[in-house]
């Protein structure tokens, strides 16, 4: 006889001892408490000796090869001609040198100042122009959100880049990647928009006064933001040109703030606070790039992320789930911002003003965890409908991304000796290949704004 499936004859005496005793509330305090000790012993993986993270060495072969484009001999001639530069570090005489990201920035200001002029040592970036802020996003989860934003803000680092990574997700896990502390959410983005609100409040409030009216009450938690820049809440990183603004769960208070602010004063807006805050304070000239990991879903922070941001890219799978779901996603993109827009415009137009409207650089969705020998027809399906907006490029799921995620590193804070050369040549490819269509972007982008500037 056939054996049957494993859903038949389940004995229920053995199913209810299977079961154990009933859950309570306090039984998801356990659970917390269990993930944390494993979160903890995980992000250890990823540390040093005194808890804390640093960014390995790179070695001679990798700086000429992916860093600064010169041949190994021209480079070991240069280090040799100019012995104040940083000359690496060596285990035996004869052995391989390795120097820091921060002595490979160093010797990339030296090539820039002192090699050919045909080559690029630094990355493009027009004098006068903002930092371009890139936000990724998706409302469904797993898409490889985190690690698609993670990994960029790391390749433009090693491209030489000044990079700021702004965690809007509550559960904080682009601030872990990064080696972040947060306490509360005093350490996050919330004091920003309690400020954005607060001198909105205030504003408002100058218009009450004399009309005889009530006025906004600013209380003790909108006093306090009021004193907050954005330059108080950046932390470094193990990464000498990445710096961070974390999130933690706390962060996710600010969803339930700030409709409670909406109502008190229906002039604010909300959606600006964000990006009014990092041009206030002068983050946009600190950085070149500042990429926004959102949270899946479209909440209020996620609604700032987005309208603060230059460049939307959205990871999806090519699968039809997670094609569906995105799908939904840009039309509650377009729901929501359309509305907003539709509101503002309405009052605009009765006051005789221009009116408003969002916009993006550019807006690309990229496929994620991509497995060509099974998904090849869907993701050509997913071109075929998407067009231009879906990247050609497909970041494939290799043994170099399951392994570096394992010990909670970027796939580029993985030591490439820890893999076969093939294994990291393959994993570095499909995010080098990545980083490559999204720097189109980011200098199309620049150009375009420097042009329009030159013409007016």
């Amino acid at each position: 006889m056939a054996e049957l499936p494993p859903y038949f004859n389940i004995n229920p005496d053995q199913a209810l001892a299977d079961l154990g005793t009933p859950n309570s509330t306090a039984r998801f305090r356990d659970l917390a408490a269990a993930c944390a000790r494993g979160r903890d012993d995980l992000a250890a993986r990823g540390m040093d000796e005194t808890g804390e993270k640093n960014l390995r060495l790179f070695s001679t072969w990798e700086i000429t090869k992916y860093l600064i484009p010169v041949a190994p001999a021209h480079f070991r001639r240069v280090l040799k001609a100019n012995p104040e530069l940083p000359q690496g570090r060596t285990k035996t005489e004869s052995g391989a040198k390795w120097f820091s990201l921060d002595e490979v920035l160093r010797l990339r200001v030296h090539f820039s100042e002192e090699g050919s002029k045909a080559k690029e040592y630094r990355p493009y970036r027009p004098k006068g122009q903002p930092a371009k802020i890139v936000a990724v996003a998706n409302f469904k989860g797993g898409v490889g959100k985190t690690s698609t934003a993670a990994h960029l803000a790391m390749s433009a680092a090693l491209d030489g880049y000044r990079v700021l990574v702004i965690d809007l997700d509550s559960q904080g896990s682009m601030t872990s990647i990064f080696g972040g502390k947060v306490e509360d959410e005093w350490q996050t983005v919330f004091p920003l928009l309690a400020r954005h609100y607060a001198e909105a409040a205030q504003e408002e409030n100058h218009a009450r006064l004399s009309r005889g009216e009530t006025t906004i009450p600013i209380d003790d938690t909108l006093a306090e933001a009021l004193k907050v820049r954005a330059p108080d809440l950046i932390q470094k990183t193990h990464w000498p040109n990445i710096d961070l603004i974390g999130a933690q769960l706390n962060l996710y208070w600010a969803e339930f703030q700030i409709p409670v602010w909406r109502m008190a004063a229906r002039r604010w807006k909300l959606w600006d606070a964000l990006s009014d805050r990092l041009e206030a304070d002068g983050v946009l000239e600190a950085y070149d790039v500042i990429f926004v990991d959102t949270p899946p879903a479209l909440g209020y922070l996620t609604i700032n992320g987005l309208s603060a941001s230059d460049i939307l890219l959205v990871p999806l799978g090519a699968s039809f789930l997670e094609f569906d779901s995105t799908g939904r996603f840009f039309d509650m993109l377009h729901a929501t911002f359309g509305s907003i827009e539709e509101s503002e415009n309405m009052a605009a137009r009765a006051l005789g003003r221009e009116g408003m409207a969002f916009e993006w650089d550019a807006v690309r969705a990229v496929i994620t965890r991509y497995d060509g020998a099974q998904q090849a027809e869907m993701a050509a399906l997913m071109q075929a409908y998407l067009g231009p907006t879906l990247l050609p490029h497909r970041q494939d799921f290799t043994a170099l991304i399951g392994q570096a995620g394992e010990s909670v590193n970027g796939i580029y804070e993985a030591d490439y000796r820890d893999f076969n050369r093939e294994t990291y040549a393959r994993g570095r490819q499909t995010f080098d290949a990545t980083y490559a269509a999204f720097k189109r972007l980011l200098i199309g982008a620049w150009r375009r704004d420097q042009r329009e500037t030159e013409a007016a």
